[in-house]
């Protein structure tokens, strides 16, 4: 690794950490980051909030390597106890960068820029291509969603995603089902026990729900997971609900489409069963893909992710990689280390390295 370039990136990350970036709301970040790329001399373009390097290089009797990491963020959590938009933190220890977005997916921008610098002036047996996408913490429109779509610029055979894994390589994600249900009754007086309780109804279904196996087990991520997580009912405490409402969080596997799932739910509940988005699929990497072979060659740990990312918007062989650790996302008192971030620089340019073995 080029001692500038990491310096520069890390420098990069502070930066960002400093300009809020909530999903839809990432136009100052992307100006950040547009202006160090070009001042680097990385040759890009800004699509929609989305800033694509390496368009204009591309070879097309070539496949093509996309590293594709996020630049959004969630929204400011509870419980923080420095300033979340502060790289210094609480201590202004120079060897641990805090902040909203440093983990998940600052680390990660950073680091797949400096592996893609890094190769600028090298030949590869591949297109390579840069893309720091918008809007994946809310799975919006514009992003991954367009960038990788029918209309969008980007149709590569193979994708290394960044995110914080702590450097192990996910093969394979669950997807992501949302159900809302309803349940319907009829209102009376509770104190002449008048009225159907549709409390009771979506009590009944919840207890179905919790107990119900689905049959097809996946050998790479087991069982389908899922759990009730809301329920709101009620409008007084003498008045027999006729109506309640809650909400259903499934992670499914490669074995089941979204839905199946919910075709199967609702077989089994009296309560209406409405998915707020049937496409949020589960992804496997496919046993023969050459980023199989890189990974085996460099002897990275392999395992399947309990979390989605923009994989479940790309048809493309896949790995999901990067510095950081998942279970600091999304909570307060946010970081990542120096270290990783140079770790997860070496290991991006390790495995383009390692990938172009095999061609």
């Amino acid at each position: 690794m080029d001692k500038i370039i990491g310096l520069q990136s890390l420098n990069l990350l502070r930066e960002m950490v400093t300009v809020p970036s909530v999903s839809f709301e990432e136009t100052a970040v992307a100006d950040l980051i547009g202006s160090r790329l070009s001042a680097w001399g990385v040759v890009h373009e800004r699509l929609r909030n989305n800033l694509v390097a390496g368009l204009e290089k591309m070879d097309p009797d070539k496949k093509t390597l996309v590293l594709d990491a996020h630049i959004d963020t969630v929204p400011v959590c509870q419980g923080w106890t420095c300033n979340p938009f502060d790289p210094a933190g609480p201590d202004n220890n120079q060897h641990i960068i805090y902040g909203l977005g440093s983990n998940d997916d600052g680390g990660c921008v950073v680091a797949m820029i400096a592996a893609y610098r890094h190769f600028l002036s090298r030949e590869l047996p591949f297109n390579l291509i840069l893309a720091l996408s918008c809007e994946e913490e809310r799975s919006g429109e514009n992003g991954a969603r367009w960038l990788y779509g029918p209309e969008g610029p980007l149709h590569p055979e193979m994708v290394i995603i960044g995110e914080p894994t702590g450097l192990k390589a996910a093969t394979s994600e669950r997807g992501l089902l949302v159900i809302d249900a309803v349940a319907a009754g009829k209102s009376g007086h509770a104190a002449r026990n008048e009225g159907i309780n549709a409390l009771y109804i979506a009590l009944d279904d919840i207890a179905v729900i919790r107990s119900h196996k689905f049959s097809r087990i996946s050998p790479t991520m087991g069982e389908v997971h899922k759990t009730v997580t809301i329920i709101h009912s009620g409008t007084a405490h003498n008045v027999v609900p006729d109506r309640c409402e809650f909400t259903i969080d499934i992670r499914p596997t490669e074995v089941y489409t979204c839905a199946e799932i919910l075709d199967e739910l609702q077989s089994i509940c009296k309560s209406r069963l409405k998915a707020r988005n049937l496409n949020n699929r589960s992804s496997a990497t496919r046993s023969g893909s050459p980023l199989f072979k890189a990974l085996d060659g460099l002897g990275i740990e392999k395992f399947s992710s309990p979390t989605t990312s923009d994989w479940m918007r790309i048809d493309s062989d896949c790995v999901k990689i990067g510095p950081g650790e998942s279970s600091r996302s999304h909570k307060s008192d946010e970081f990542i280390t120096v270290e990783e971030v140079q770790n997860g620089i070496e290991t991006y340019i390790n495995l383009i390295g390692e990938l172009a073995k095999h061609f």
